[in-house]
């Protein structure tokens, strides 16, 4: 807006007063910009479940603690909502932690898990719908991962691990605390409880042993349950080995029904009980969950019901009746919603999210599949509750949680194709700046997703790590590469990444730079890249190996040293089976040459390396070793920060908040700035930024 003149004429000031009135009125450029506290304020709906009738849908709202409350995690609050009237019930709110929301069959009640107290475990609770205090059903010793309904609705299954004996307990006590390295395991068990208006009744019935149980569904006749199970109870074995089983309740009995190789997703009855769909890998080297299958509850082999050459990965399955499979993908940037014969033939996409507008979770729906509880986000939304009947054209948004979202200025956001190196089409994310005009080339942050089996899709993607609009207020162009090896793309596209780290994968996102630097809209002297695990992996990579490429980077619970990695992470199967390919022993040199170690001696990258202290996926050495090879070849400008009490990824608002500013403070001293590498770095305290009292300074 220019200035007005000292002599301006009465006719110039009244035309100037009236534009203004008029600026104000209808000009958005007033709303303020999307701020980093504004980041952590962000409410998110992950869960939603629709009641049997079709008359509520219960869903949890994750609130994140204020910067002076006690460290600790987002509370968890239970809402319901009436899809018919709009009405909204908060039921359990407050410092509170609510998941895993299930209806009682005649829809009277929710259950739900939660701790009470602060040396509680996690245990069954139920809400009556018409009003009432929450009941605790269960008092199992150890925390319940997970639980469901009897289909009679009067008894309750639920996975626990077995607690320690006495004998243990009496030792641990004495100081005889020793570790005895992925030997003495406790099983996860499956338990059954019967439930009435007043809690729980009787004392729980163990129905598995010798067996790790990681899910379970009732068969709709209440005598069957199928699970996934694995030998161990271990992380690396929910990922790679777990199968199907059927356990009849009665007997007790236990069979292995499926032979699946390689991960394994959700499972479902049949409405007759007479089949089972289950999401898999094709092959035990496909790194995620692609596929929807089908088999007889008696026995045999598989049928496959996804097309040849689908160009997505089937994320959850279930039944839309007796003959017919429903099941939701990421294909590419949005999520769809389709349906296929159990006996096979083509898909019928019954809803896409590039003609909602927003891409959809996992769906809840009524038995008569009439009527959907969606979980839905776009680029303006961070998460809301949606409503869709069948059939019908668009689905009803019922809530606003963060009504103030609207009254911000966020960048533009799109979906953007570029082609890499060798002529492949890569697909991404693109968040404009704010004000963005196409004769600026503006400051430009990658930010790479983890995984790699994962994608971004066109939803919100502003978070303590991944602040796009925060970024898009501060004059970045920001964007999130579906590089090879992201899921969503089909699986020849997934395994780009098998046998092959930091190859084509990462060239991708140097292909990125290069496409946004030639369209104009990135200025190549200010480029900075972030990211966490895999992604982390690839800051490392971009601060070493194509350090000419960015000024700055943020490496988050990343991988430095494919060598060590391998023997200290949680998930050693996982990484030789889907992954590496190969033992250590026939590919030292490889690992060691597509390690950023390798190449830490020729950096002229600012480095900024953040991540828990206690992660057992991305151990902390990761971080160290690449800050040490750094620090020995006098690198002038890296930084190493370590969150006490934190695991793969931040949990506790200390800890998000502290990075969400640090890498932010990173980027503008080192991208937007361009601080010289060899100048003094930002300020170690940012403590002034948190939002916290302190006392003053005597």
């Amino acid at each position: 807006m220019a200035r007005s003149r000292p002599y301006a004429s009465l006719s110039a000031v009244i035309l100037f007063t009236i534009s203004l009135l008029v600026a104000v009125q209808t000009t958005p450029a007033m709303a303020e910009l999307f701020s980093p506290e504004d980041a952590h304020s962000v409410k998110r709906i992950y869960s939603a479940v629709m009641s049997p009738t079709g008359e509520w849908i219960a869903y949890t709202v994750s609130i994140q603690r204020e910067p002076d409350d006690e460290a600790g995690g987002a509370y968890s609050e239970l809402h319901v909502v009436s899809p018919k009237t709009g009405e909204i019930r908060p039921f359990i709110t407050g410092e509170v932690n609510v998941s895993s929301l299930r209806w009682s069959p005649d829809g009277s009640r929710i259950a739900f898990l939660t701790s009470r107290g602060k040396k509680a475990k996690r245990q069954v609770w139920i809400i009556p719908v018409g009003g009432g205090e929450a009941i605790q059903v269960t008092s199992s010793k150890t925390g319940i991962s997970t639980f469901r309904w009897h289909p009679h609705g009067d008894r309750i299954a639920y996975i626990a691990t077995c607690p320690e004996t006495a004998q243990e307990k009496d030792l641990k006590e004495k100081g005889y605390r020793f570790i005895f390295f992925e030997e003495n395991l406790k099983h996860r068990n499956i338990y059954m409880i019967g439930v009435d208006e007043n809690g729980g009744v009787g004392d729980p019935e163990r129905l598995t042993e010798g067996i790790t149980v990681w899910s379970l569904e009732f068969s709709p006749c209440g005598k069957r349950i199928a699970l996934a199970a694995s030998s161990k109870n271990l992380v690396d074995h929910s990922y790679m080995f777990k199968k199907i089983h059927l356990l009849d309740i009665e007997s007790k009995k236990l069979v292995q029904l499926t032979d699946n190789p390689g991960k394994l997703g959700n499972f479902a009855w049949s409405l007759d009980g007479s089949k089972i769909v289950y999401g898999a890998a094709l092959e035990l080297k496909d790194h995620a969950v692609s596929q929807v299958l089908v088999i007889d509850a008696a026995g045999g082999e598989a049928r496959n019901l996804t097309e040849p050459g689908f160009m997505g990965h089937v994320e959850w399955v279930g039944w839309k009746n007796r003959k017919t499979i429903v099941y939701k993908a990421g294909e590419g940037a949005w999520s769809t919603l389709s349906i296929v014969k159990a006996s096979g033939g083509d898909r019928k996409i019954i809803l896409d999210a590039k003609e909602t507008g927003f891409v959809f979770r996992t769906p809840s729906y009524t038995k008569d599949f009439k009527h959907f509880a969606l979980v839905g986000s776009s680029p303006e939304i961070p998460s809301d509750i949606f409503y869709w009947r069948y059939g019908s054209k668009e689905p009803k948004r019922l809530t606003t949680i963060n009504p103030w979202v609207a009254e911000r200025e966020l960048g533009k956001q799109e979906v953007v194709r570029y082609q890499a190196r060798d002529g492949l089409e890569i697909e991404g994310i693109l968040v404009y700046p704010v004000g963005y005009t196409e004769e600026t080339s503006y400051p430009l942050i990658i930010s790479v997703h983890g995984g790699p089996e994962s994608h971004r899709s066109n939803v919100w993607l502003t978070s303590y790590f991944n602040p796009a609009q925060v970024l898009a207020g501060m004059g970045y162009v920001v964007f999130y590469p579906n590089y090879r090896a992201s899921t969503g793309y089909g699986i020849e596209f997934a395994l780009q990444g098998y046998e092959d780290p930091a190859g084509k994968e990462f060239d991708d996102l140097a292909d990125a730079i290069d496409f946004l630097v030639e369209k104009g809209i990135a200025d190549p002297e200010r480029v900075g890249l972030g990211g966490g695990s895999y992604g982390g992996f690839a800051a490392a990579w971009f601060a070493s190996y194509y350090t000419k490429k960015v000024k700055a980077v943020c490496m988050f619970v990343g991988i430095s040293n494919l060598i060590s990695k391998r023997g200290t992470t949680d998930i050693p199967w996982e990484e030789l089976y889907v992954h590496s390919g190969t033992k250590l022993e026939k590919t030292w040199k490889r690992s060691l040459e597509r390690s950023p170690i390798y190449w830490a001696h020729q950096s002229e990258t600012a480095v900024l390396i953040v991540g828990g202290a206690d992660d057992p996926r991305v151990h902390p050495s990761q971080s160290l070793e690449f800050y040490r090879r750094l620090k020995m070849n006098d690198h002038p400008a890296v930084r190493f920060v370590q969150y006490p009490g934190e695991g793969h990824g931040n949990r506790k608002q200390p800890g998000r908040i502290d990075l969400l500013h640090r890498h932010l403070q990173w980027y503008d001293w080192y991208v937007k700035d361009k601080k010289p590498l060899h100048g003094p770095m930002p300020p170690i305290d940012i403590s002034e930024n948190y939002g916290i009292d302190l006392p003053d300074e005597e």
